[in-house]
């Protein structure tokens, strides 16, 4: 069984955030991970922005792109996804961003693991309910 997990389950895997070690659970645990080719460019933004704020040096930034590089995610294409990602974000109001992650999940009958509780309170009285789930939740 594979899940899906977005830009904030691996940002907070690697920074100290208050679910880091539910988020690296996740990461480590032996299922298949896969995201869409959107991750790379949003968790490199995540480190662009804790080096900005001058938590980490421009090594660190490096060292923790190349670590998030090495992940076991599959990536697939977004050109995939975009179509019914664009149907999501439009029935939901969600950005098309997050409804990638999402249409992913939907697409193979996983779960997206997400860090972003307002997304998973946003939609929890919709049909896509069971796709997603909180990293917080345990």
């Amino acid at each position: 069984m594979s899940i899906v997990v977005d830009a904030s389950v691996v940002a907070a895997a690697f920074f100290p955030e208050p679910h880091r070690a539910a988020a690296a659970a996740v990461l480590a645990d032996g299922q298949e991970l896969v995201a869409p080719d959107l991750l790379p460019a949003e968790v490199a933004n995540v480190i662009w922005k804790r080096h900005g704020r001058g938590e980490i040096v421009v090594s660190e930034a490096h060292d923790l792109l190349a670590d998030m590089l090495r992940l076991p995610i599959d990536i697939i294409p977004s050109a995939e996804l975009i179509d019914s990602a664009l149907e999501l974000a439009v029935a939901l109001g969600r950005s098309v961003y997050d409804s990638l992650y999402l249409a992913l999940a939907v697409r193979q009958g996983v779960v997206m693991v997400t860090g972003d509780e307002r997304l998973v309170n946003a939609l929890a009285s919709t049909p896509v309910a069971a796709s997603v789930r909180w990293i917080g939740a345990g």
